[in-house]
């Protein structure tokens, strides 16, 4: 099967006032971007290196909370097509919904005219999820542990714990044209011919 590539961009304006973050028909946002006559663009590519399948999904979104579910949809699919166990698609859709809320809170502060982009490659090994912001970065190893006993009972602060917990790899990278790049790694199932 030819590996297929597809790339959606969401900005802010997609959305008319009267979609929520509760719905369920998640095509309903691309068919709601056509009405409006924006087209969100969509690409197929071959590539037929060493026989591999590879399906890439790329979305750009804009730095809104109204989008994080609609990329953890994604998420939750492709690991079901890709054979994951129900809790494991449960566990890696969490740490993409982690990944994508921090981009936007604090990658971005909040400010709508700064992208987030999202970049899913499954391949037959592995399902590699790419998030990228247009904020300063940080470094991942001064973020204090939620498992500290003075950590407890403070609500925030387990996004990155959670990614960490869940994927098989997580690395924090400067990207090159400014921003933060999460590259977060799940190894996909051998039964039942996953991935």
């Amino acid at each position: 099967m030819p590996a297929v590539t597809l790339t959606l961009i969401f900005t802010a304006w997609y959305l008319p006032r009267t979609v929520t973050d509760k719905t369920t028909d998640r095509l309903a946002l691309a068919r709601n971007s056509l009405s409006l006559g924006r087209k969100p663009t969509v690409e197929a590519t071959q590539n037929d290196i060493n026989g591999q399948t590879d399906t890439v999904i790329e979305l750009t979104i804009a730095s809104h909370y109204r989008f994080v579910e609609m990329v953890g949809s994604v998420a939750d699919q492709l690991t079901q097509l890709a054979g994951f166990e129900a809790e494991n698609i449960d566990w890696v859709g969490l740490a993409v919904r982690e990944s994508v809320v921090n981009a936007i809170k604090h990658g971005n502060q909040l400010d709508v005219s700064k992208p987030v982009e999202v970049r899913f490659h499954l391949t037959d090994e592995k399902l590699l999820i790419v998030v990228r912001d247009r904020g300063n970065g940080f470094d991942a190893s001064q973020v204090a542990d939620p498992r500290a006993p003075e950590n407890l009972l403070n609500p925030n602060g387990r996004g990155i714990f959670y990614m960490r917990t869940f994927m098989d790899d997580v690395e924090f990278l400067s990207h090159r044209q400014g921003g933060l790049e999460v590259r977060m790694t799940k190894r996909c199932p051998r039964r039942n011919g996953g991935c």
